[in-house]
């Protein structure tokens, strides 16, 4: 365990380590400004520019909050964490295009951009720069690796770059990755925990696995000694319908706050076959798919435009006696058309009175 500076706007008591084993540990926070960033659009889909702050409501597990609202763009610090294991080899050549676009469509002018490629190795091929060529030539470095590909700790990886920034900048992390960790030595819990206490927004866009199974050249066959449909759930995970829907992760914001709870509870039962939604719906960012380099293009596009429209929500809950998972909710006065979208809630330690 060691201590870290403390960010701008959390006050940290104690952060594990990357690299310790989070399992039988607890954090505990004290948190002192939760930033939530709000998406509003209206019944087409379109995004609602021009929002006034008096318009936002903000709901903290059902208590009226003090609120700021700044409508101004924040400068962006963004990682992109690429996965560059041998399964995406001929993925690759479409993600090293993407260079210009990082600058030009989702930091922008002000913006800074580093380059992470992860595979069993957590690479910085770049460090956070305003240079567009260094962004171009550090992707087009990036080789395919081994057979294994350490998402949840090239994610923590990222989040740590972040926390060095100045405190006046947006932290987003883009996951351009498939959907499922294969070796991390860290859990989902740090992750989110890490990104709650840093402020970090974050986006992913998925790699198709069938895309990757009929491209990847195969490994060696290997003989499953159990029959099809033997194999079991994880230890104590009851059959149920509920247990096969939180294991598969899919779901709306609000479904996956039970699952949140469980996590930061330390639940053995409960296991995540999906970090890169969980990271996303957590953190208030969004999923993409890709397939070809159109879509890879729209998404980092689609993403930029999400970014560059929404409302940073500041505010001290009023009501940090209560422990556990804050779920908050946000309303807009005069738009009964809007639709929110925001992080669902975040974790806090209970403070001693």
């Amino acid at each position: 365990m060691h201590p870290l500076r403390a960010a701008p706007l959390l006050v940290l008591a104690t952060v594990l380590s990357a690299q310790e084993d989070l399992s039988d540990q607890i954090f505990r926070a004290t948190v002192n400004v939760v930033v939530a960033p709000v998406t509003v659009t209206d019944r087409d889909g379109h995004y609602v520019h021009g929002l006034q702050p008096h318009q936002f409501r903000l709901y903290d597990n059902d208590k009226h909050q003090d609120i700021k609202v700044d409508v101004s763009f924040l400068p962006i610090s963004l990682v992109v964490a690429v996965q560059a294991d041998r399964v995406v080899e001929d993925i690759l050549p479409k993600v090293q295009k993407i260079g210009p676009l990082l600058q030009g469509l989702v930091v922008g002018e002000q913006g800074e951009v580093a380059i992470v490629a992860f595979d069993h190795r957590i690479r910085t091929m770049q460090d956070f720069t305003t240079d567009s060529d260094k962004l171009a030539g550090a992707l087009k470095q990036i080789r395919p690796g081994s057979s294994s590909s350490r998402m949840i700790d090239a994610t923590n990886t990222a989040i740590r770059m972040l926390s060095r920034r100045p405190g006046n900048r947006r932290r987003v992390v883009l996951l351009i990755s498939e959907t499922r960790d294969k070796a991390s030595e860290s859990k989902s819990r740090e992750a989110m925990t890490y990104a709650q206490l840093q402020n970090v927004l974050i986006y992913t866009v998925n790699i198709n696995h069938l895309v990757t199974l009929f491209t990847a050249s195969p490994d060696v066959p290997r003989p499953d000694p159990m029959p099809p449909g033997a194999r079991p759930l994880p230890a104590g995970v009851a059959p149920t319908p509920e247990a096969v829907r939180q294991a598969s992760g899919y779901g709306q914001s609000a479904d996956f706050i039970p699952l949140f709870v469980e996590i930061f509870r330390q639940a053995k039962s409960i296991f995540v076959s999906n970090p890169a939604e969980v990271f996303t719906k957590f953190t208030g960012g969004r999923e993409y798919g890709f397939t070809t380099q159109r879509d890879l293009e729209e998404a980092i596009r689609r993403i930029g435009d999400d970014l560059h429209s929404q409302y940073i929500v500041t505010y001290t809950p009023n009501n940090k006696l209560e422990g556990g998972f804050h779920k908050i909710r946000v309303e807009i006065a005069e738009r009964r058309d809007a639709k929110v979208l925001t992080r669902p809630g975040y974790w806090m330690a209970a403070v001693p009175e």
